[in-house]
């Protein structure tokens, strides 16, 4: 696997690939990488016959009091996973050299409506910044697919989103979302959890999953999210929101068919989030 830093090797080097047909599978990450990233590098393996995978800690996502600074930055263990994994090239850029006029004069992708409420509600502007560098990301690589994790559903939506409005040439794929064994979801920001705080996190995993088959069995959405909110609350969580959506984050009317639940909770400095699809009875 190469490592590059720079933009100008980086598309001579993706030029060439192209030439000789090659098919390009994205990954974009912050590394910190765990198994629920190396699914996504599985993926991309499946689909292209080059995989590209970024790391960069994206400073545009991180609003005031956000863990920026704190982030995990570990390049070598993740260099030794993504080769290991089946990564061809690796891009991980300074942020001077994606923001090289920086932050303020930055040019910014924002995407209406499907970033609004849930994450992008408690995190102002936190889609902005993921829009743009993923924008930028798809510009420089100009990969044929990308490979996206399930966990950050509202994440997948934006950038469909964003894709199909602005006739983008690149296939996403969304991956289903790793679980430890207890069903905690896999994030980098597990790792913030101490060993009481780690014992109680499967517990949005477990009441998502209650609640869903409640849901399922016809009970009433209000009342079931009320008690969904309680259950979080007893264990000793903080939730930012609990809501029942359509699959496309569209309110759920008397038709919607195809829902997901999506959570945000926090346990003490430490925020979770989590989601399952359903389907709504007739």
């Amino acid at each position: 696997m190469r490592t590059l830093h720079e933009i100008a090797l980086l598309r001579e080097t993706l030029d060439e690939a192209r030439r000789h047909g090659q098919r390009i599978a994205l990954v974009p990450t912050m590394g910190n990488l765990h198994e629920g990233h190396l699914a996504l590098v599985a993926e991309a393996r499946r689909r292209g016959d080059l995989v590209v995978a970024t790391i960069f800690v994206n400073p545009l996502q991180f609003g005031p009091g956000e863990d920026l600074d704190a982030y995990p930055r570990t390049l070598a263990e993740d260099q030794a996973k993504l080769e290991a994994a089946g990564c061809d090239l690796l891009f991980a850029p300074e942020t001077t050299t994606l923001y090289p006029r920086g932050l303020q004069a930055q040019t910014r992708v924002s995407v209406p409506e499907v970033s609004e409420g849930l994450c992008g509600g408690d995190r102002p502007g936190h889609f902005d910044g993921v829009a743009t560098v993923v924008t930028m990301l798809f510009q420089l690589v100009q990969p044929d697919v990308a490979c996206f994790g399930e966990k950050d559903y509202q994440q997948l939506a934006v950038i469909r989103r964003l894709v199909a409005d602005l006739h983008l040439p690149v296939e996403i794929a969304g991956v289903p979302i790793v679980r430890a064994e207890d069903g905690l979801a896999l994030s980098s920001r597990n790792g913030y959890l101490d060993g009481a705080q780690r014992s109680v996190a499967p517990t949005l995993y477990a009441t998502l999953c209650a609640l869903r088959e409640a849901l399922e069995n016809g009970a009433a959405p209000h009342d079931t999210l009320a008690d969904g909110l309680a259950r979080l609350k007893d264990a000793g969580f903080a939730p930012d929101y609990l809501e029942l959506r359509a699959a496309d984050l569209g309110p759920v009317e008397a038709t919607t068919r195809e829902a997901v639940l999506l959570a945000a909770a926090r346990l003490g400095p430490t925020r979770l989030i989590d989601n399952l699809s359903l389907t709504l009875p007739r």
